[in-house]
């Protein structure tokens, strides 16, 4: 390309286009100044020309103050990777401001590199240059993903666009300077511009229709900060872990009829099981029995990128339309997981079990194993049920022993239907139910519990450093919370006692027949502590035991996998047992790591419950109007919550719809009473209610009385401040700078 020609003093605005268009380097005002010999005065009026260039639209600034052609491309800038066709890497700018001017593309050249190592979203700093009639890019750095990004939908109020967030705690819609190639109406990803007071969102990510069901999913994941996008060294990890050989010297277990007993819809399988009568004489009447693991910790190595991105994610996250997995696919549903008639490397957990199911010895191998079936819990039960299944019989035999020890110690029984969302091929939901509860799954849940023992008694034995999994005794205010409120149903607790899960059984078994055992019993579990990982053993409250660990999910939690190192390097287990074992620097950090992936596993609870109030909210949504069966489950001053009956989602009655009257809120008894009628609202009552409101965009629900909110005589005392009871305050739309104010949603 040929030299600029430049003429010496101020430059034209024809001059300073063609130098910025035929420059071979970013161009700024001091390369302006430089090239075109300006001082003094003449620099000032550089600046002063160029600023009315700016604002006539014929230049833009880009990285380093350099300037380039409005609608052209700066030498040197942020690209953002929105397509891959086979070698072809195709890149737009990140910041594209001219008006009606599509972004240009540019073909992104990696200097020997026979397959990109990009992706698409990914962002790049790139050195520009022109080839025939357009432009192509080369790489100079890799770049962060932008921060900031808020979730929202695109809309339109007069002639500009709005971001609404998603996020009820996003309290402002935020003007659009970008919108990409969203449309109103869409669901965006977005990133913060600008300074206080003029922030603007830019679009970075189109993800469609926030109402389709495939959305809700997608929303939780942006909201809480799920990682769920696996970088390229994760997923080359991944793939070169996967071809590794099984190991030599594994315990060969594929003789064995071990079976995996999982949900229908089952994206991986952690473990399997296998039991037969114990032939030792000395065990008359006990048992042998495997449980065998994934052996994930032979894949995934200490200190390894693969292992660096499964502890940030510290679990799988589990939605009705996919699954955010804690390792690549390559591992978490195929090499690792436990599928029928292949070859699989696993961690087996060999138990000895007496008469009474107490486990009286206990080894740990590293194996090979050939799952002789993947059995659904509905079909496990049905054959076992059917009779005469040589497989299925024996587990159930141990499991009665199992059971016998478990009834001894006397856990925690809580048994809440968990519900489960259905969708159709669609993705749209097709019904939302409780999940049937089978002996089939207490079966799986009390050999897990077994294994778990076991791996923390054995750590126990070696002084090894243990991830347990622990769960405190409730709290004396919450225990005295719950003493008042069992009071207003005439049950007795007793609070000088030592409390011990079978307190919580007794309360449960005087009240078997009454209306509000669900109720009583979603307030006993209210009262639990929520359990946790640590490295400092306090037992494990709800299932009455002293020692416990996770050992049987390692697919999918991160603290299972931690308990698999520490027994690969206290036992010394084969094959490379050094190369997999825990390593001193994290048995140094256990607190830590437990704090860390204790928050992830509350994070993955929050999105999936929210993701489910958003199916429910959809599912109800072409009912707006109707009448619904609910029950009462949170009583607070301002209103009540309510549940629809089966299907779950709480929705909200507001306080000032309930009448005229005065109500004040009971805590003992969790009621809103009216002072004049008597009127009660209590947790645990069930009640018909009209649902006035289905958010989906949000997952909330509103209701109010069968009769309306309008129900009310317009003769409402007057209050001290002037207002009526039961007035609704019209509060105040704020817009510091331009910055509209959405309230709190």
């Amino acid at each position: 390309m040929p030299k600029p020609t430049i003429v010496p003093g101020l430059p034209s605005r024809d001059q300073i286009l063609r130098f910025i268009s035929e420059s071979d380097q970013p161009a700024g005002k001091r390369e302006i100044a430089r090239a075109f010999g300006l001082k003094g005065n003449e620099k000032i009026r550089l600046k002063a020309l160029l600023k009315d260039m700016a604002d006539e639209g014929l230049i833009d600034g880009g990285p380093g103050r350099a300037f380039h052609k409005m609608g052209g491309v700066p030498k040197v800038t942020v690209l953002r990777i929105v397509d891959i066709d086979g070698d072809n890497v195709i890149a737009v700018p990140e910041n594209w401001v001219a008006e009606g001017v599509p972004p240009p593309r540019l073909r992104v050249m990696e200097r020997g590199r026979r397959q990109s190592a990009l992706g698409i979203g990914d962002r790049i700093l790139a050195r520009t240059e022109e080839a025939g009639k357009g432009h192509v890019a080369h790489p100079l750095k890799k770049l962060a993903k932008g921060e900031e990004q808020l979730l929202g939908v695109v809309h339109k109020e007069g002639d500009k666009l709005w971001l609404k967030p998603v996020d009820r705690r996003e309290r402002y819609d935020l003007p659009i300077s970008d919108v990409g190639d969203a449309d109103v109406g869409d669901l965006v990803l977005a990133e913060k511009a600008g300074r206080p007071p003029r922030i603007t969102a830019r679009v970075t990510d189109r993800l469609g229709d926030p109402f389709a069901p495939r959305s809700f999913s997608l929303i939780a994941i942006h909201k809480f900060g799920i990682p769920d996008v696996f970088s390229d060294a994760v997923l080359e990890g991944a793939e070169a872990s996967a071809q590794q050989a099984l190991g030599e010297g594994r315990e060969d277990l594929r003789h064995l009829p071990i079976v995996a007993i999982d949900p229908a819809d089952a994206r991986d399988h952690d473990d399997a099981i296998w039991a037969a009568p114990d032939e030792d004489p000395k065990n008359a009447g006990g048992w042998q029995a495997i449980v065998a693991i994934a052996d994930v910790s032979y894949y995934v190595r200490p200190g390894t990128p693969l292992d660096r991105e499964a502890r940030k994610r510290g679990n799988s996250v589990y939605f009705p339309d996919r699954v955010v997995p804690m390792l690549p696919e390559i591992l978490s549903a195929e090499v690792c997981s436990l599928g029928e008639g292949a070859d699989r490397a696993a961690l087996a957990c060999h138990l000895t079990i007496d008469a009474k199911g107490d486990i009286i010895a206990f080894r740990f191998t590293r194996a090979l194993v050939r799952i002789a079936a993947v059995i659904a819990y509905e079909d496990a039960q049905a054959r076992y049920d059917a009779g005469g299944d040589a497989v299925l019989a024996p587990l159930w035999g141990c499991w009665a022993a199992l059971q016998a020890a478990r009834d001894k110690r006397e856990p925690l029984e809580l048994d809440l239907p968990e519900q489960r969302v259905m969708l159709d091929e669609k993705g749209r939901i097709a019904s939302v139910a409780p999940r049937e509860r089978l002996d089939a799954h207490r079966l799986v849940e009390d050999y897990m519990i077994a294994a778990n023992v076991a791996a923390a008694k054995a750590l126990e034995k070696k002084q090894a450093p243990v991830m347990y999994r622990i769960h405190e005794t409730p709290s004396r205010e919450k225990l005295t919370a719950l003493k008042e409120y069992l009071a207003t149903f005439d049950v007795p607790l007793a609070l000088g006692q030592v409390i011990r899960p079978k307190t919580f059984n007794h309360i449960l078994d005087l009240i078997e027949d009454r209306i509000e055992r669900p109720e009583i019993m979603t307030q006993v579990l209210r009262t639990q502590m929520q359990a946790v990982y640590s490295p400092n053993n306090i037992g494990h409250f709800g299932l009455a035991l002293g020692s416990y660990a996770h050992f049987t999910s390692p697919i999918r939690r991160y603290a299972d996998l931690l308990v698999h190192r520490a027994l690969v390097g206290a036992y010394k287990l084969s094959p490379a047992a050094d190369a997999t074992k825990l390593g001193s620097e994290d048995a140094a950090r256990m607190q830590d790591l437990g704090e860390q992936i204790s928050q992830a596993e509350r994070r993955a609870m929050q999105a999936e419950r929210e993701t489910i109030d958003r199916y429910v909210a959809a599912y109800l949504s072409t009912r707006v109007g109707e009448l619904v069966e609910t029950r009462i489950t949170g009583v607070q001053s301002f209103g009540f919550f309510a549940t629809v009956e089966g299907l779950g989602g709480d929705g909200l009655v507001p306080v000032s719809t309930l009448g005229a009257e005065r109500f004040h809120h009971d805590e003992p008894s969790r009621s809103l009473i009216g002072e004049e009628s008597g009127e009660r609202y209590t947790i645990g009552q069930r009640i018909t209610l009209r649902l006035v409101e289905a958010n989906v965009a949000s997952g909330a629900l509103r209701f109010e009385l069968p009769e309306g909110a309008n129900h009310m005589p317009s003769h409402r005392t007057v209050r001290r401040d002037g207002r009526r009871d039961g007035a609704r305050v019209a509060g105040r739309r704020g817009r510091p700078g331009n910055i509209r104010h959405q309230g709190r949603r």
